[in-house]
């Protein structure tokens, strides 16, 4: 299968793209990504595939987070072991509660581009070009500082690869151990008042543990963990730069990530995102928002997993709290008796944003419990699988959503705002969401 080459790509037209002012900056920010290593290996996108195989036939569940946007500034270590423990103690509760396997699977080491509503940004009568993410421009709103830079394409792949390199060290080093993750999601419960109500579970998950321990069962899995990693696939020359063909199969895979997802603003069908992610072998994905009809969702789906095969293809849906229940019914449905193979996970963050009297983006915690729990109800009714959750979050203490048992107010959003982009759920909000969350997967 040969991939198009960027131009034809192009020619289809591409949303979202950033207007490079440089061709022959581009050319070589793009010449130097194509005889880079790959970030990952076909084999660990096959490997991911087949967990989602998993998912899709309901014998799995998944759990996608991380980054609203990544930035050269966070790739400490520091930060990417604390987004990678509330991960962890994430998916220990999770997968006890669901009595099936928890894909993890991180948004992280890829996402450094955002899509963006507008082209341009207004302040006090200054129109500069958006900050379209870490990957495009910078943040800080100067005009030198938003003009499209395609060096830090390649300043992408750097940061990408330390990050996963991070990732790699600590969930073989003893870092994603059963125990200890337990012990961390002990320690929530006992130390914070949000953290009572589930203290039932936690000591369930304690008597099992102890049993386990008693009998001398001492498994491989309880030391390490699988670690996945995603992004939103949105740059067509860097993904395009980093798609190689694989030496086993002779096929090409998207060696930036292990799994792709294509926005709700760039799932058109005769477009270029979808063109390239439709010849690429990596397990991928596609948001779909409150404008998808069924027969958009079965259009894709013929398009990118013609085949049908389990496990390439995720729909990854984000209605917003208050439309769920009345759009997702259909679409389920539809898509469902279709035939289509496809894993159903519920991104109930990006329907659900809205701006405080501050000015600050935020989410209410309740808005994305709501939609969880009606894409759980959904499912239910129709006999389907809630597959899993796709969630921006981060493992610090910020103050960016307000609501959830610590009782985040607006007036707190300023405290400690650090999201460049969108606002995300903090450690407590994570772990209580995780907690909720199994609640729903064991009624």
């Amino acid at each position: 299968m040969t991939v198009p080459d960027l131009q034809t790509l192009r020619d289809l037209g591409a949303a979202q793209q950033p207007q490079w002012p440089n061709q022959a900056a581009l050319d070589a920010a793009v010449g130097k990504l194509r005889s880079v290593p790959p970030l990952v290996f076909a084999g660990e996108c096959d490997d991911l595939k087949s967990k989602l195989a998993a998912v899709t036939r309901g014998e799995a569940f998944l759990l996608q987070g991380g980054d609203c946007a990544e930035t050269f500034d966070g790739v400490t270590a520091d930060n990417v072991r604390n987004k990678l423990r509330v991960l962890l103690q994430m998916a220990v509760v999770l997968t006890y509660a669901a009595s099936v396997p928890v894909v993890k699977l991180g948004r992280l080491a890829g996402q450094y581009a955002k899509p963006r509503s507008s082209d341009t940004e207004t302040r006090e009568g200054l129109t500069l070009p958006a900050y379209r993410g870490d990957a495009v421009n910078g943040f800080e709103f100067t005009a030198e500082s938003r003009v499209p830079d395609p060096q830090r394409l390649v300043e992408v792949y750097h940061a990408s690869a330390s990050t996963l390199n991070l990732v790699r060290a600590f969930v073989t080093g003893g870092y994603a151990d059963l125990r200890q993750v337990h012990t961390w999601n002990t320690d929530f419960v006992k130390s914070s008042p949000v953290g009572r109500r589930y203290e039932q579970l936690a000591d369930e998950i304690d008597r099992a543990l102890t049993f386990m321990k008693a009998i001398g069962a001492d498994p491989d899995e309880f030391h390490r963990v699988d670690f996945h990693s995603s992004h939103e696939a949105l740059i067509l020359e860097y993904e395009h730069a980093l798609t190689r063909v694989d030496s086993r199969t002779q096929q090409p895979y998207d060696v930036s990530s292990h799994f792709v997802w294509i926005g709700e603003r760039t799932r058109q069908l005769d477009g270029a995102h979808v063109e390239l992610l439709s010849h690429i072998k990596n397990p991928i994905g596609v948001k779909l928002g409150p404008t998808t009809t069924p027969d958009d969702a079965i259009a894709l789906a013929n398009k990118l997993n013609p085949e049908n095969e389990p496990g390439r293809l995720t729909f990854i849906t984000r209605m917003g709290a208050g439309k769920i229940r009345d759009l997702l019914p259909n679409l389920v449905e539809k898509v469902t008796a279709a035939g289509i193979q496809v894993a159903w996970v519920c991104d109930p963050m990006h329907g659900n944003t809205w701006e405080a009297s501050s000015g600050y983006k935020t989410r209410s915690f309740e808005d994305v419990i709501h939609e969880v729990q009606g894409f759980f109800d959904v499912h239910h009714a129709l006999g389907t699988w809630p597959g899993g959750v796709h969630v921006e979050l981060t493992g610090d203490d910020v103050t960016e959503c307000v609501g959830g048992g610590e009782a985040l107010a607006e007036i707190d959003l300023g405290n400690r705002y650090e999201s460049v982009c969108d606002p995300r759920l903090n450690r407590v909000q994570s772990l209580e969401l995780s907690f909720l969350v199994a609640e729903m997967l064991r009624k």
